[in-house]
């Protein structure tokens, strides 16, 4: 494994800057498809992952020309701090300057953090006690008969929210935090652990109007990566609350995954845990590399066999995202590090495609592995 870490650093070091030259210097990477790279504006909601994944690759490689690369990015993602217009600044600022701050201590990423809790607490709704994830402005959402749309990815976005009051006077923002995922456990998640991915509240009475799905095959069906945001979530909740209902629930999800009859022996899942043609469905990378990154941090918190199994199914992820299936050749694949990523199918939108927080989760994992279990 030290020799597989070793190696999958510095092959990220060399590849992502093929990534860095192909960007826009006003932009962020996006995705590779149809052999061209696309980039996004800051706004989009995966601008924090690219300055993000340099910040790791830093944190291994110690390369200076690294960590200038993610400060110039840093720059241009700084004015998203104020953003309010849905529930991704977790993702945006907190995998950027979050990691930023950790590595450099420098005063002002925390302050651009501290101010983006607050631009993502406007989104708390009181009475129905979640935060609200997609303005209802759009026509699509508003004919669909929307009114308050909270998907489970929210729960990663909770992260930010507790750094902040864990490092300020603030205790508004883990109050919060912590009432959307009480929330979340309530209603978001069936008798077998497994999720749903879009509910809609009644922002006035709580009411759950109604349990869909967007990116999923089916509004009953178990979105693959949706289980990954929901076990990576309770298990980050657990680490700063220590609140046993959040541990139960990671583990209830990773219970659900790991013993799913349909995720495949390499453990990189399909896109949908029900998708209607397995085994001839699309993969996921991503999704396996979320399940990595927070099975490492639960075998932190338990033990004996539940604890070595935890461990054993991400490093056979990440043995998996190493190999010539899923790693990219050097030079290959717009300068992204892993190939086959799903962003959503329903939408015939970024379908088997490299995609930035597959890269982030997986370079995480690696680091996680190298400073727990090595």
């Amino acid at each position: 494994m030290k020799k597989m870490i070793q190696d999958n650093f510095e092959f990220a070091a060399k590849q992502y800057q093929f990534l860095e030259k192909a960007t826009p210097q006003d932009s962020m990477p996006k995705t590779f498809d149809k052999n061209r790279n696309i980039s996004s504006d800051v706004y989009w909601w995966c601008s924090g992952f690219y300055p993000g994944t340099l910040l790791y690759i830093y944190e291994y490689t110690k390369k200076p020309s690294i960590l200038d690369d993610a400060k110039k990015r840093l720059a241009i993602l700084d004015t998203v701090k104020y953003y309010t217009k849905n529930h991704d600044l977790g993702f945006m600022m907190y995998c950027s300057f979050g990691n930023a701050y950790r590595l450099t201590k420098n005063e002002e990423y925390k302050k651009v953090i501290l101010e983006s809790s607050k631009s993502l607490a406007t989104r708390y709704r009181p009475d129905a006690k979640v935060i609200q994830s997609w303005e209802i402005t759009d026509g699509g959402l508003r004919q669909k008969g929307f009114v308050g749309p909270v998907i489970i990815d929210n729960l990663m976005n909770l992260e930010m929210l507790e750094w902040s009051s864990h490092n300020s006077t603030d205790k508004k923002f883990a109050n919060i935090a912590e009432s959307h995922a009480n929330t979340t456990i309530k209603n978001h998640f069936r008798p077998d652990y497994s999720s749903y991915h879009v509910l809609d509240y009644d922002l006035n009475t709580g009411e759950v109007r109604k349990k869909v799905t967007a990116q999923g095959y089916s509004d009953s069906s178990a979105w693959s990566r949706g289980q990954g945001w929901a076990l990576y979530g309770y298990t980050m909740m657990y680490r700063f609350t220590k609140n046993p209902a959040y541990l139960k629930q990671a583990q209830g999800v990773a219970k659900f995954i790991l013993n799913n009859p349909n995720l495949p022996t390499d453990k990189i899942p399909y896109w949908d845990f029900d998708a209607p043609n397995i085994p001839n469905e699309l993969r996921d990378v991503s999704a396996a590399s979320v399940y990595a990154s927070a099975l490492l941090e639960l075998g932190q918190y338990t033990s004996g066999k539940e604890k070595q199994n935890y461990i054993s199914v991400a490093k056979t992820i990440l043995k998996s995202l190493s190999s010539s299936k899923y790693r990219a050749d050097l030079g290959s694949n717009g300068g992204y590090l892993l190939k086959h990523s799903v962003g959503s199918i329903p939408h015939n939108n970024e379908i088997d495609v490299p995609l930035t927080y597959a890269d982030y989760y997986f370079v995480e994992a690696l680091l996680r592995y190298q400073k727990w279990y090595l």
